[in-house]
């Protein structure tokens, strides 16, 4: 294997998406493996946790978890912070942001359009509001970024969240509903405007 090679489904979302993000941003020539839904139960068994994203590097084991893999990719190509404290800040902030996805995953899952319906109204009018207050009052200073001027892999995964939300895809959950934290649509708007970003989706 001579170059990094990234695991996700075929779809431009989630954690694939902001690990597929943060390799181009850094400028990593990396095998973007594609993968077919119906290829994934003979895969499953032989990734490190059962799921994907999978990040592999030469002479290494594979790497599994999306946040383990931004950092990884932020520590060896200037996307995350050198300082350990203002580091594990940038980790905390990414944690919070799977809490978010571990919140609405269920509602995922759910079949019956009533029960949808009122779980992610419920998470619309409740968690998620909270959630982005959290998330506002730990954004600092002036920006645009989470740490600054700098771009990181940490802003890259809150600006999948906040595009996510953004899209419409979620039904019952307005499209607005993180529009009230200026801090954190700030970020999503410079990722979205950021040279290496826009040269990704612009490919």
């Amino acid at each position: 294997m001579n170059k990094p090679k990234l695991t996700y489904f075929d779809s431009p979302a989630s954690r694939g998406e902001e690990c597929r993000l943060a390799l181009f941003a850094a400028g990593v020539d990396f095998e973007d493996n594609r993968l077919k839904r119906e290829a994934w139960p003979a895969l499953k068994p032989t990734t490190p946790f059962g799921s994907l994203p999978v990040l592999e590097i030469q002479d290494q084991p594979p790497l599994g978890q999306s946040t383990a893999i931004l950092t990884l990719v932020g520590r060896l190509h200037g996307l995350h912070p050198k300082d350990a404290f203002e580091a594990a800040r940038h980790e905390a902030i990414m944690q919070h942001a799977e809490d978010l996805r571990a919140h609405l995953t269920p509602s995922l899952r759910m079949t019956d359009e009533a029960e949808k319906k009122a779980a992610r109204e419920k998470l619309a009018a409740t968690y998620l509001p909270t959630w982005g207050a959290h998330t506002e009052k730990n954004i600092r200073g002036d920006g645009p970024f989470f740490g600054g001027a700098t771009l990181s892999v940490a802003d890259i995964k809150l600006y999948m969240i906040v595009h996510w939300f953004k899209g419409g895809v979620i039904d019952h959950i307005p499209t607005t509903v993180l529009d009230g934290f200026p801090k954190l649509v700030r970020i999503h708007d410079a990722v979205q405007n950021h040279p290496r970003i826009k040269a990704w989706y612009a490919r």
